[in-house]
């Protein structure tokens, strides 16, 4: 089982600490973010992980190696100074061969409740191409941008005003993809976010949703970090 983690954003929330620092290195209850992501994903079965990196990206190599203290076999995709977005991220990775048949994608700034391993299953058992794992937000901690019915994401859109009635759920964080959609339907050598596929796919009954009760956590924020570093502390 593979995950692909977006780590290549330069964080500019997190500034003046993410300019020298990448975000998804930022400690966090003590250790740097990523060491959390790499045992949680380890821990749920995932053997492979690629790192597409950029801004500091250097850094993230250095720290986490190869990952072979973890069982983990970690590749690396480096977009260098032009960042092509998410969507052009995960292409890079195709180009480069290193994305499996079916994969899961994760931000490097998300910290989630839920099992990798089932959300891999589910995706694979839903006979779709992409699965996007949804939880019901009303607008609680970030805009809500789905609609979801009998386990698919039938509508997915960012900055709707005002917001429609039936999005109360949102993108949680965790997709799982099939490399062929990342062939067909990402351009090569251009900026693409992984959203404007999501919201097609979503478009043509095509996105499978899988619906997540725990709520999401994430660094992006100095008030995100101090949440996270609040559950984690009291959690260990």
């Amino acid at each position: 089982m593979q995950c692909v983690i977006l780590a290549g954003g330069l964080g500019t929330r997190m500034w003046p600490v993410a300019k020298t620092v990448p975000k998804t290195l930022l400690p966090v209850a003590g250790r740097p973010f990523a060491d959390w992501q790499l045992d949680w994903l380890a821990g749920a079965g995932v053997t492979s992980v690629v790192y597409c990196v950029g801004y500091l990206g250097e850094q993230v190599r250095e720290h986490v190696g190869d990952g072979s203290a973890r069982g983990l076999d970690v590749h690396y995709v480096d977009e260098g100074r032009e960042l092509r977005g998410t969507g052009g991220a995960l292409r890079l990775a195709y180009d480069e061969g290193e994305l499996h048949e079916r994969f899961l994608v994760l931000y490097g700034d998300s910290w989630l409740q839920v099992d990798p391993a089932a959300v891999h299953t589910a995706a694979a058992r839903s006979g779709l191409p992409a699965l996007m794992t949804v939880y019901e937000n009303n607008g609680q901690f970030d805009t809500s941008n789905v609609e979801y019915a009998e386990g698919r994401v039938v509508r997915y859109a960012k900055g709707l005003d005002p917001i429609p009635s039936q999005m109360r759920w949102i993108d949680y964080g965790l997709s799982v993809l099939e490399r062929t959609l990342v062939a067909d339907r990402i351009p090569g050598d251009t900026v693409a976010d992984l959203s404007d596929l999501c919201h097609a796919l979503a478009a043509e009954g095509a996105l499978a949703g899988y619906l997540v009760t725990e709520r999401f956590y994430e660094i992006g924020s100095p008030s995100g970090l101090a949440e996270l570093e609040a559950l984690l502390v009291t959690s260990g």
